[in-house]
Parts: C-alpha cells; structure tokens; sequence
C-alpha cells in the first residue's frame, strides 16, 4: 500500500531503486566521431566518482536547439527530459507521448549536439583528450521501458542507435508520471530488478546481477533524505534540482560533498523559455515593444547554425 511518512517514502523508492540509470557503456552503433559518447560518459563518471573532476552539472534538453545551447554554453553533458519532451508536443508527463516520439526526439537532440561539437572544433582537431571532435553525452530518459522487460530491451536499443550515452529506467507503474505530481506508483521489487536486468542485458548482453551504473532517487523531500539516500546507496548518484519542486535546491558543491555524482536541471530551460514567451506574447498583445526579451537577429542565426552553414555554403561553392 501507499506509504504517507516522507521518510519511509524515501527508504522504499531507495531500496526499490525508484529511477535507475543504465548507461550504455558497451553499446557503440552510434554514428559518431571521436570518442564515442558511453564511453565519454563512462570517463566523465570515474573523474567525479574518484575526486579528480568537480560534481557534473547537467542542464536537460528536450529538442535540437536546447542540446546545442546546453553545448554551446560549455557542459560537459546533458539529458534529455521527458518532461521537457512531453512540454514541447504540448502533452503533460504522463506517459501520452509514445517510444517512437521519444527516439524521434533523441535522434534531434543527438543531432544538435554533434552539429555544435563541429562548429566548437574544427573537424579532425583532437579535443582536450586528443580524441577528435566529438558531442558532449547525452542521458536519455527511458519512463518504464515503454512495457515489459523484452520493451525495456528494445528502448535501450532504440536510445543506442540514436547515439544516446545513457538511460533513465524507472520502477513507476505505467503511465509513469513526473517525480514531483500525485498519483504515483511502484511495480513489486522483483519486477522492477527485472526491468533493470533486461537494460543491463542490452547493454551488455551477457547473463550478470542485475545492476545498474547510476541511481536516481526521484523527489526526495528533505536535506535529511538525500544524505541517508547517499550514504544506503553505493555508486554514481544524480540529483535532480527542479526548481520549485519537492527536491531542496542545493549547491553543486554541496551535492557532491554530500555524495551525488551529477545534478540535474530537468526543467530550467523548459520553464525559462515559457515565461519568456508568455511575457513576449503579452507584450505583443498590449501592443508593446519585445526587444528586451529576445536576442539580436545576428545572435539567434548563430545559435540556430547560420554561422556554420554559410562556411560550409562558401567552402562547396563553384
């Protein structure tokens, strides 16, 4: 049954593993260049895991223009929401948007990502691992595997082809729903861990203990249930900091003193860009001037890829 108690709460999404992440380490059918993105993430986690590298910060995207703003702002990585997916086709996070919907977003946003990593470097210039220009890892959120545990198989697979780095498998009933509305619910333990070996086994395709690279304990109320999440719970933790949700909003060096490996930022581009818009469309409606809300001309041609076309226009021209 339903547990009321915060701290309960916390301890049973802890145990069941509320929102695991796969990463696809040893899955390489992206078509990339360079270091492929696993293995970047792979690379990325250790750093942080072993002290050598700061907490990552990891703003979300949920289409082609907010991966390449979040690459083109300097991060190191990224994730694709599902709530930001399901916002921008006009849905709630209620699982309306379909598996299909979702791999069409990922190809987007892998596309995003890599047409920033050519314009930021000059192609086949190594990058600071002397590797060759490459996108920066992208986490893709994977709901409930989108059915039973042969689904999850085919989301991990899906996500991979894509050239995703990762996924976020969650132990909801489906419809899933975000982390910080009512009316969620878990599956039984031995379902959820079945979840969890099916991605495992995608990734790897070897029989093993189930086992993920990275957990997720989905909406956590208090500063005093991250700390127990982080000290019951061994490996890569991520810490989702939706601002104005059930989470407290810490400081990333707080977080990784605290034991979390990355910190997200699910919704900060998603809600920015709707109180902007709604403020420009009232502006508009009031017969007002919106310049102090948009970018130059010159800026948004560059940012959507202008800048690069023309380059590559005059590089193929007669």
């Amino acid at each position: 049954g339903a547990i009321k108690p915060p701290l309960c709460a916390a301890m049973l999404y802890a145990k069941k593993i509320l929102s695991a992440t796969v990463a696809l380490l040893a899955i390489d059918t992206s078509v990339s260049f360079g270091c492929p993105p696993p293995e970047r993430l792979s690379r990325l986690l250790k750093a942080t895991e072993s002290g050598e590298a700061p907490i990552i910060l990891m703003p979300c995207c949920y289409d082609g223009i907010t991966a390449r703003l979040v690459a083109q702002s300097g991060f190191n990585a990224t994730f694709m929401t599902g709530f930001g997916v399901s916002g921008a086709n006009g849905y709630p996070d209620t699982q309306l948007v379909s598996f299909n919907e979702m791999v069409l977003a990922a190809s987007k946003v892998a596309e995003g990502l890599s047409s920033a990593a050519l314009e930021n470097v000059k192609f086949g210039e190594p990058d600071y691992t002397g590797q060759s220009p490459v996108a920066i890892p992208c986490i893709a959120d994977g709901d409930t595997g989108y059915g039973n545990a042969i689904n999850v198989k085919r989301t991990v697979f899906g996500y991979a082809r894509t050239g995703m780095a990762g996924m976020m498998i969650e132990d909801q009933v489906a419809p899933k729903r975000c982390g910080h509305v009512a009316g969620k619910a878990v599956i039984p333990f031995d379902e959820a861990v079945q979840r969890v070996k099916a991605a495992c086994d995608a990734r790897d395709e070897y029989e093993a203990e189930a086992g993920c690279d990275m957990t997720f304990l989905e909406a956590p109320q208090t500063i005093e249930q991250m700390k127990e999440y982080c000290q019951r719970v061994t490996g890569p933790k991520l810490a989702n900091m939706l601002e104005y949700g059930n989470t407290p909003i810490l400081p990333p060096s707080e977080l990784q003193e605290m034991g979390y490996t990355i910190a997200a930022y699910p919704l900060t581009l998603l809600s920015a860009s709707i109180k902007t818009m709604q403020e420009s469309l009232q502006l508009i409606k009031e017969g007002k001037p919106t310049l102090d809300k948009i970018l130059p001309f010159a800026e948004t041609k560059d940012v959507v890829g202008f800048t690069k076309y023309a380059k590559e226009e005059d590089r193929y021209k007669c």
